[in-house]
């Protein structure tokens, strides 16, 4: 499904394959400065905080593809700082994109991030941005003025708003991150600093590649069956064959019979990443009634956003958000 100039202000609808409990039909496409910025419902209700996911068209970086045996060029909306881009592309969509969201005069905050879960708060002593900035894979703050902004071009975004104390968070959830629980321990984190009650909490899990395209090996599916009682739901495929390690790729040559270089390919389950962390932030108090999906797989949809595992040579998007 493309979407037209005529249909960015219409509702997104999820996909039919992606629908989950607690999914909403009611995500937007806002179109602002030349960009398409998609909205979480609830979150456009909150009048003391901006959000907005980045999407792929209408940047100034020159993306190329080889095409039926010729050269293309894509103009894109990269947000990452990348081999094929360069630095001042990248600071001038960052620009364009912060002021569609309306945070141009908002300082904004991001992490190297690492695949951790490493979460950090942005208090009054602001916390230094480029080359000097920390590690970590979530951001919280109270303050004013603040935009923080995770980046992803696979992995779960995912935003989270106290609506009675007034603080936020922006995580960075790919599958280490979402076995390390990055979630809940961004959750804890805020109880500890703001007193938050996670059934204050709303909850934003942007695009991210979905169950119908990411497939992990026995060493993903041992990690989660070994952290969660009930990972198996998380999983399509031969989870109990993988989680018990008998799909060593090291010993099926022997079982086949077969000369090297003609064995079968270890088998592989898909994992459900967006329904993994729904599931933890639900364990850790937030009502599903108040955890937004917006069910837009990565993989699936090049025309509207970026995918390392479909590409390799890609952008960057950014999830953000930020109390005026």
């Amino acid at each position: 499904m493309k979407i037209s100039k005529k249909t960015v202000n219409r509702r997104v609808a999820p996909r039919k394959a992606h629908a989950r409990a607690g999914a909403s039909p009611e995500w937007k496409l806002r179109r602002a400065r030349g960009l398409q910025i998609l909205e979480a419902p609830e979150f456009g209700g909150l009048d003391w905080l901006v959000h907005g996911f980045s999407t792929r068209p209408g940047g100034e970086s020159k993306l190329e593809r080889l095409r039926d045996g010729g050269k293309t060029s894509e103009d894109v909306l990269n947000l990452g700082i990348t081999e094929w881009d360069s630095r001042d592309i990248v600071v001038a969509n960052r620009d364009k994109f912060f002021a569609a969201v309306s945070a141009k005069k908002m300082r904004p905050m991001l992490l190297r991030q690492i695949h951790s879960d490493i979460v950090c708060i942005v208090d009054s002593a602001d916390l230094p941005q480029g080359e000097r900035a920390p590690q970590g894979d979530a951001l919280i703050t109270r303050q004013h003025g603040v935009l923080l902004a995770v980046q992803t071009a696979d992995c779960i975004p995912i935003l989270l708003a106290d609506t009675k104390r007034r603080a936020i968070a922006a995580i960075h959830s790919g599958w280490r991150g979402t076995a390390q629980r990055i979630v809940e321990k961004t959750l804890g984190r805020m109880r500890m600093e703001f007193g938050t009650r996670p059934e204050d909490v709303v909850t934003a899990i942007g695009p991210g590649i979905g169950p119908c395209c990411y497939e992990v090996g026995h060493e993903v599916i041992q990690e989660f069956a070994a952290k969660f009682p009930d990972a198996r739901g998380w999983f399509d495929g031969p989870f109990d064959t993988l989680e018990n390690g008998d799909a060593d790729p090291n010993w099926l040559p022997w079982l086949t019979m077969r000369p090297p270089g003609h064995a079968p390919a270890a088998p592989k389950a898909k994992l459900d990443l967006i329904a993994a962390n729904r599931a933890i932030l639900a364990g850790a108090g937030v009502p599903l009634a108040r955890i937004y999906s917006s069910n837009l797989c990565t993989a699936c949809r090049p025309d509207l956003l970026f995918s390392y595992r479909r590409e390799r040579t890609t952008g960057r998007m950014i999830a953000a958000i930020g109390i005026k």
